[in-house]
């Protein structure tokens, strides 16, 4: 009940927080802090908890601006080529953006993916985790269709975290600019880094 009743807590402030108008100007969490329990959803439209998702294993986490992005596409085939390796690591790979369940499964589909895709179309988990901003006027037409016409349309700035067993942030890369992504050597770097680290 308790856990119920800090997620709603969570929830209600991250949704009336006011969004930044820039990419540069947002405030993410940083390497030591834990992400706050978070409702997101899944292919289905089942909601699941991110204390949930991080509970069993290391995860790498990624938020990405959605399936009609293809530098998000791009990122998250480079990362479904390195699943296996990821996998041997010690690691689960989760992958949240704006989309409903119905367009996570297009990108599953276009991308051949077989790792977790989850749904944040109220941007709670982006917001929490400090990484949403206004979406600008020119993507409004196209993410109110993705979103809702009554949602306060946001986008993420693309990240990648890696996350401990308790909801821990131990690394992350986060950058403004949506063209640049971590590239795979540094990911793979950085997870055998952190694979054993307690």
């Amino acid at each position: 009940m308790r856990n119920i009743l800090v997620i709603l807590l969570i929830t209600f402030h991250a949704s009336f927080a006011q969004l930044p108008e820039k990419p540069e100007d947002v405030s993410p969490l940083l390497i030591g802090e834990r992400f706050p329990p978070t409702i997101l959803q899944t292919l289905e439209g089942s909601e699941i908890s991110s204390e949930t998702i991080f509970r069993n294993r290391k995860t790498i986490l990624i938020f990405y601006r959605g399936g009609w992005c293809p530098y998000c596409n791009m990122h998250l085939s480079e990362v479904g080529q390195m699943e296996s390796e990821l996998i041997k690591l010690g690691y689960s790979i989760v992958a949240v953006s704006p989309d409903t369940p119905e367009n996570l499964k297009k990108s599953v589909e276009k991308n051949k993916l077989t790792y977790t895709l989850l749904s944040d179309k109220a941007g709670t988990f982006a917001r929490v985790a400090g990484l949403a901003f206004k979406a600008p006027t020119s993507y409004q037409k196209m993410l109110s269709e993705i979103q809702g016409k009554d949602a306060e349309l946001y986008l993420p700035v693309p990240a990648l975290f890696i996350v401990d067993e308790n909801s821990e942030i131990l690394f992350e890369y986060i950058n403004p600019n949506f063209k640049k992504r971590v590239s795979g050597e540094l990911l793979i770097a950085a997870a055998k880094v952190f694979a054993n680290a307690k």
